[in-house]
């Protein structure tokens, strides 16, 4: 085979450590690879919001996107951070052999602790410290987060007595330490040790040889794992844990749900002849449901929601559904449109020069006009949507900003003629008609719409506000209190946020599902 095959990758030290190993196995089977490391959101050229495609996961969004792109030919993924739901269009081509499955207790002196009444251990993991205080309850659970090399160093830095791995992450790695030991008592994560594979589903060729290094026992146990943790899951962060195995032709199944402090516990244990494996993640689910676990499902998902957030913009169920489940969210529009009548006299001859700066003005333009009316010699637009909308329903776009002012600057440099027509809201900024006029470019402003201030007073303390357009930052002053921390959707309206609040975050990329992002990544 003559194509190269890239395989994308986070750029941690583990995620390179598992690409590398696909890497090592496809190549000693002939194929030609190349790894791409992928460090960000990066520019998204979908035609559908993400909300749409299912791509949910904060640790293999990114690659999602890569792949749908076409950036990147596969994915490689720890299989226990996938989603049990993949995006539409990604499929899962091979799990590789799976690694040690265990927790490991790496500890800083000895394990006399173990039976002391007090001691301090560190996890940043639910189920784990579930299981743990389950079987240690006068303990203290502390948080622990980042990459291995960083949760060692804290552990030495603290006043800790122990924290919890993955022993196949710290394998990987070789940074066991001699004092640690596995918890074979502990069940792991679902697909807990296992290297995952996607691809496009449409990649007939590439699914073709990923197959090749796919182990297929592993398959068979992780798919019984998640396939019970996506029957648990309902839509809340539960303390889920579940392991399954082959050995003489029999599998074996391990599966546990907690509450979150550990007094609760429901198990499963059920042992199968292999072949007959088929439904026994999702029989084991319906038995620990039976066995109380829908009403401490029940629990868990009403006693996680304690973040609140108020988007000016209302949500459809599917971006509601993109929050992190420590997120309570509330929404509606801030501001209502109200597209004007636009004289024909305005378009009546061909416009050499024409700036839109929203989607709402091309709505306006196309509520007066057809588009064969509109003969626009050049078009300049702010934003990557409002381009698309342009072209499709238009003409084409000249030059794109992603923000008026930079517009203004760019025609200022670039312009044909000295006239332009800026179709535009009542509530427009300053920034481009007063950039242009001072250089001698005459703006000839056309109000296509009218925005309209409709915030709702919201009653309660909200800890953030998702901003969309400075409008939606003016609208909701008037009837709230700037508190919390205002996330943005872009430049410009971060610049009328920072007006008023003191933490002022701005998105990725301006889209909603980006604001939402920006809002999990703080508190997740």
């Amino acid at each position: 085979m003559s194509r190269i095959i890239r395989i994308g990758t986070r750029d941690s030290e583990l995620a390179l450590w598992q690409a590398k190993t696909v890497q090592s196995q496809l190549e000693r089977l002939g194929h030609k690879t190349v790894l791409v490391p992928i460090k960000s959101t990066g520019d998204i050229v979908l035609d559908r919001p993400l909300y749409e495609l299912g791509i949910t996961g904060i640790f293999t969004k990114t690659l999602d996107i890569a792949m749908l792109n076409e950036d990147i030919d596969i994915a490689v993924h720890s299989l226990k951070d996938v989603p049990t739901q993949l995006p539409k269009g990604i499929v899962q081509a091979a799990v590789l052999k799976r690694g040690n499955v265990n927790d490991t207790l790496v500890f800083k002196n000895n394990e006399e602790f173990l039976s002391a009444k007090n001691a301090i251990v560190a996890t940043g993991s639910l189920r784990r410290r579930a299981q743990w205080l389950n079987r240690y309850p006068t303990h203290t659970v502390v948080g622990l987060r980042g990459n291995v090399n960083s949760r060692l160093e804290k552990l030495n830095q603290n006043d800790w007595n122990a924290a919890i791995f993955a022993a196949a992450g710290i394998g990987r790695l070789n940074l066991r330490p001699e004092n640690a030991i596995n918890l074979h008592w502990m069940i792991p994560a679902p697909a807990q040790g296992a290297v995952m594979v996607t691809a496009l589903e449409s990649d007939e060729e590439i699914r073709t040889i990923c197959a090749e290094i796919n182990h297929e026992d592993t398959e068979t146990c992780t798919n019984i794992e998640r396939k019970f943790l996506r029957r648990l899951e309902g839509g809340c962060t539960a303390p889920i844990g579940a392991l399954a195995y082959i050995k003489n032709e029999e599998v074996t199944f391990k599966g546990v749900l907690l509450s979150k402090d550990g007094t609760k516990k429901v198990e499963v244990s059920k042992v199968v002849p292999l072949g007959e494996h088929y439904d026994l993640g999702d029989f084991c689910a319906e038995y620990i449901i039976s066995k109380g676990g829908k009403t401490l499902m029940d629990q868990l998902q009403r006693s996680e929601k304690n973040t609140n957030i108020y988007s000016t913009k209302k949500l459809t169920d599917g971006q509601l559904q993109l929050f992190h489940n420590s997120v309570v969210a509330e929404s509606n529009d801030a501001v209502k449109i109200s597209l004007n009548r636009i004289p024909k006299s305005v378009v009546r001859n061909e416009i050499e020069n024409v700036i839109i700066t929203s989607k709402n003005s091309v709505e306006a333009l196309l509520h007066n006009f057809s588009p064969a009316e509109l003969q626009f010699k050049n078009i300049y637009c702010v934003g990557r949507r409002t381009k698309r909308m342009i072209e499709k329903r238009i003409g084409k776009v000249k030059h794109t900003e992603t923000n008026a002012k930079k517009l203004a600057e760019y025609l200022v440099e670039y312009i044909e003629g000295t006239k332009v027509t800026y179709f535009c809201s009542d509530l427009r900024l300053d920034d481009l008609p007063k950039i242009l006029t001072e250089n001698n470019i005459a703006v000839n402003e056309v109000e296509a719409y009218q925005t309209k201030f409709d915030a709702d007073k919201v009653e309660g303390d909200l800890d953030g506000i998702m901003f969309y357009s400075p409008s939606t930052v003016e609208s909701f002053l008037k009837q709230n209190k700037a508190k919390g921390i205002a996330f943005c959707i872009g430049d410009t309206t971060a610049k009328v946020a920072r007006q008023h609040f003191e933490d002022v975050r701005i998105a990725k990329v301006p889209t909603v599902e980006s604001v939402i992002e920006l809002v999990n990544e703080h508190y997740v």
